[in-house]
């Protein structure tokens, strides 16, 4: 009698586990049937190019001073992360990225940080050579912190808030890119920038999103975007001239995911990694850039057509880490050769 009890037991058991194991998979989700886009490596919808991006990836142009008077703002703000999505997001000067800020090697920087939201933060400049506990230190409610520095190394740098824990901070919004241009210039060309980042967010009541440290801790964005939106260069791809050559300066914010940056259907020239100006990579097809890191990417588009960029990491891409150059024959002679 014991015995049949037992196994009656048993084979219930196995009976609603064998259920919740069914349920769980039907609840599991699927990858999409059909593609966004009719274009390779087409992870999210394309469209016009007529129409700019709400976020202008067009870097700033370089500045003649050698001087600079920077002031940044923290606030805490509303901002859009992708089509019908609000997130509340901590910002540098009311933006996800920050604005990119433009110096040159060897400018004297002299930089004035204002916290207008309700915690402590701070900014961390990976372009500045200055001791943390005296520039970087937690700048409290209401208050402002005033630091020099010279920006002796050139390259593309990544700015943050350090205020721990950083992580948070990070993935709550506040980054942004500083480029240091060779005292001696750059070639001509188009030239954009480019933040990688991520957001791992849970719904409020009110459909806003919020910060998910779970999701955070275990390395599981809901999104990963370029200039912090969803395939925003998708939506509105980027106009650029056949043969001209581009200059990509891609900083990644992290604060936990590699980018590995490529362009479908080119070839970069010349890839400068962080600071480095002497032997820069050659006719490489991706390129690794750390969290924390940056590179410049030199290349051309040799044809008319919709060339996409992305994390070639491609769980991120389908998450939103996709653009498009829409390449077009230019109408000024002389201007349609491969420059290299």
């Amino acid at each position: 009698m014991r015995g049949a009890a037992v196994l009656c037991f048993v084979t219930m058991v196995l009976l609603v586990g064998c259920r919740e194991k069914r349920e769980a998979l039907e609840n599991e989700p699927a990858p999409p049937a059909t593609a966004p886009a009719n274009v390779s490596h087409g992870e999210a919808a394309v469209g016009s190019p007529d129409q700019p991006a709400p976020i202008d990836p067009v870097a700033p142009p370089r500045s003649t001073s050698r001087h600079h008077r920077l002031r940044i703002e923290i606030a805490h703000k509303k901002i859009t992360i992708a089509e019908g999505v609000t997130y509340d997001a901590w910002t540098f000067d009311n933006r996800v990225p920050g604005p990119v800020l433009r110096v040159t090697e060897g400018d004297t920087v002299d930089f004035t940080l204002v916290n207008s939201a309700p915690m402590p933060h701070s900014l961390d400049f990976h372009a500045a050579e200055i001791a943390p506990n005296r520039a970087y230190r937690n700048l409290m409610p209401h208050d402002s912190l005033s630091y020099r520095f010279v920006a002796r190394v050139p390259g593309a740098f990544m700015y943050h808030c350090g205020t721990a824990p950083v992580a948070l901070h990070i993935a709550n919004g506040m980054y942004g890119a500083i480029i240091v241009d060779p005292r001696q210039g750059r070639p001509a060309a188009k030239e954009f920038v480019f933040v990688q980042s991520e957001f791992y967010t849970k719904m409020l009541a009110d459909s806003t999103r919020m910060i998910d440290w779970d999701k955070l801790l275990s390395l599981a964005p809901d999104y990963v975007v370029f200039n912090g939106r969803e395939a925003e260069y998708a939506k509105h791809p980027i106009p650029v001239r056949v043969g001209e050559k581009l200059r990509l300066y891609v900083v990644n914010a992290g604060p936990n995911r590699f980018s590995a940056f490529h362009v479908v259907g080119a070839i970069f020239d010349r890839v400068f990694m962080d600071g480095s100006l002497a032997h820069p990579l050659e006719g490489v097809q991706t390129v690794t850039v750390p969290v924390g890191g940056g590179a410049i990417f030199e290349t051309h588009l040799v044809e008319p057509g919709t060339y996409p960029f992305v994390s070639h990491a491609f769980a991120d891409a389908t998450k939103g880490a996709v653009g498009m150059f829409e390449a077009q024959i230019s109408e000024r002679p002389g201007e349609t050769r491969p420059q290299r």
